[in-house]
């Protein structure tokens, strides 16, 4: 038997793996073989202190990924809900007041239809800040729908002020869905901030390896080699 194929079915009898030749050749050859019993003296020794080794010391975690779970109570969002909620009331209250008004209504049909789809939208849109207050996750869906319907609106209430085809109180009125705009727009952001309890600070910014090992050495050599820092993963609050 040649040494390779000695040493070969040596390093598989430590890792427990099956020998590519009967045991007892191999131990026949290693009874005659000086160098092949180095080889093996030297690969137990290898293998005993790769799993006996200690453990490296790193700090203990366990406070600071605690405090980073625990997630308080949301006031953040608290004020903008309560705020959007109110103007859900006073849209409904306008909605319904044309759904049982009798305002609106002419003899033309087509100015019967364009009344009753106002008083759609009005409704549609107390639904949504009420729902949006209550479901502040959901604020982004509607922004883009929602600001393009307020620019536009803003454009012809400017046209109808400077062509007296509105009057000045029936223009205010659009002031509700300004707002419910813009709280909603404060929802939003309220909502991809950080994770309640966490806050980005340069910690984010260290490199793979530098909370465990604090070794700035090692810290620069994972950074060159991955060419990138350590961010978080997410920070969206859970639902």
């Amino acid at each position: 038997m040649e040494c390779l194929t000695c040493r070969e079915a040596l390093s598989a009898r430590l890792d427990g793996e099956d020998e590519p030749v009967p045991a007892e050749r191999t131990d026949e050859h290693l009874a005659g073989c000086p160098a092949c019993r180095d080889w093996q003296a030297r690969a137990v020794a290898g293998a005993r202190l790769l799993r006996v080794r200690p453990a490296a010391r790193v700090p203990d975690l366990t406070d600071r990924v605690l405090a980073e779970a625990a997630v308080p109570p949301r006031t953040r969002d608290l004020l903008p809900r309560g705020l959007l909620g109110v103007v859900a009331v006073a849209q409904l209250g306008l909605a319904l007041s044309q759904v049982f008004g009798s305002s609106g209504h002419g003899a033309h049909p087509e100015a019967t239809h364009l009344f009753n789809e106002s008083t759609a939208w009005n409704l549609a849109l107390g639904i949504g800040f009420y729902w949006t207050a209550w479901r502040p996750r959901t604020a982004g869906s509607a922004l883009p729908i929602l600001t393009g319907f307020v620019l536009v609106l803003l454009a012809y209430s400017a046209h109808d002020l400077l062509t007296g085809a509105a009057p000045v109180g029936r223009v205010l009125g659009h002031g509700l869905v300004v707002a419910g705009l813009v709280l909603m727009f404060v929802l939003h952001r309220s909502q991809r901030g950080p994770t309640p309890g966490t806050t980005a600070t340069e910690d984010d910014e260290r490199p793979i390896g530098a909370d465990l090992t604090g070794d700035p050495e090692a810290a620069a050599g994972t950074t060159a080699r991955t060419g990138r820092h350590l961010r978080p993963a997410g920070r969206h609050r859970a639902a």
